[in-house]
């Protein structure tokens, strides 16, 4: 008799049991993913850039704080074709572990010139998060024949060319920009680009340009060492700290002022799957959410923390999308 009691009671405790076991099992379908390889972090441009300081930074608070458990990130710089390789391959991993285990730096520097020089789309990609906004100033090296942007100008006006050097993207959206507000032409001040800001402060420190145009992540550590002063804000207001020195163009002179602010993210291949991109958006809200962030990247490096979910990054990055084909006359 005990023995039939006692398996009827197995049975119920079985059979209440039973819809907690199928509501866990569709919590863990749904949030399930957690990565079981080494994780791929492909970056379009070359080490020491701004972009290359933001993926390692991200990249090393995970580690540090135990976002990712167990698993190495590999930081893969690839610059060919202006970093549309690196896009390109991207964008055409499978479905699979692969596609789970990759993620793309991504920014609207990249974005601009992927839409107006390829057929590649924000489509192509899936959104994970939108960390931060960057803006970019002028600098000269520490053996520079102009001392501020005043006497740039002065020197314009007088026949002189002046060169700037700078990176891809934005970086020449903003140079566009500031030459015809001054109103002066592309042969008055031109533009040499770079794969990389690394690349082209290399170039102003030993001479060979004028000015470079740089974000302050990629510029921090010369200025720091006195080899680099910035000398014009592309911004509306001042910077802070030691970059407080520079001007607005406002302040030089009868200009409106010229910014074009960047906003930085990441992105995986269009085939990863949605519990994968679920995990990752959380992991990099956490990174966003972290002391680290604000004080070794947001704070040292003049930025504005701005994250945006895997849900609102996809459709602020569609609406970045639609606008830039607008502005350069494409529909799609």
């Amino acid at each position: 008799m005990k023995k039939h009691v006692l398996i009827a009671t197995f049975v119920l405790l079985i059979a209440l049991a039973a819809p907690l076991f199928a509501q866990a099992g569709a919590e863990v379908s749904s949030t399930g993913f957690v990565p079981s390889k080494e994780i791929e972090w492909i970056v379009t441009s070359s080490p020491g850039g701004g972009s290359d300081i933001f993926t390692r930074k991200i990249s090393d608070i995970m580690v540090r704080e135990n976002l990712v458990s167990g698993q190495t990130f590999l930081v893969n710089n690839k610059t060919d074709g202006g970093g549309e390789v690196g896009r390109l391959t991207v964008s055409r991993v499978a479905a699979g572990k692969l596609a789970d285990h990759t993620l793309l730096t991504f920014n609207s520097g990249d974005h601009g010139p992927m839409l107006k020089n390829t057929d590649n789309r924000i489509e192509n990609f899936t959104p994970l998060a939108v960390m931060a906004v960057d803006k970019q100033l002028l600098y000269i090296g520490e053996y520079a024949k102009y001392k501020t942007f005043a006497e740039v100008i002065d020197a314009v006006k007088a026949g002189k060319n002046v060169v700037i050097a700078g990176s891809k993207g934005d970086d020449i959206l903003t140079y566009e920009h500031l030459v015809a507000e001054l109103g002066f032409t592309q042969n008055q001040i031109s533009f040499i680009t770079n794969d990389a800001t690394s690349a082209a402060i290399t170039s102003v420190l030993g001479g060979h340009v004028d000015i470079v145009m740089s974000k302050p992540a990629a510029a921090d550590q010369y200025v720091a060492a006195g080899k680099l002063t910035p000398i014009l804000a592309l911004s509306n207001s001042r910077f802070t700290g030691n970059l407080a020195s520079a001007p607005t163009l406002s302040e030089v002179g009868p200009y409106k002022n010229v910014e074009n602010p960047i906003w930085r993210g990441v992105v995986g291949p269009k085939a990863m799957s949605a519990e994968a991109a679920k995990y990752w958006s959380d992991a990099l809200k956490a990174v966003s959410d972290s002391t680290a962030w604000a004080t070794e990247y947001i704070d040292k490096y003049k930025l504005v923390s701005e994250f945006r979910d895997y849900v609102a990054a996809k459709a602020y990055m569609e609406q970045f999308q639609v606008e830039y084909l607008k502005s350069i006359g494409k529909t799609k």
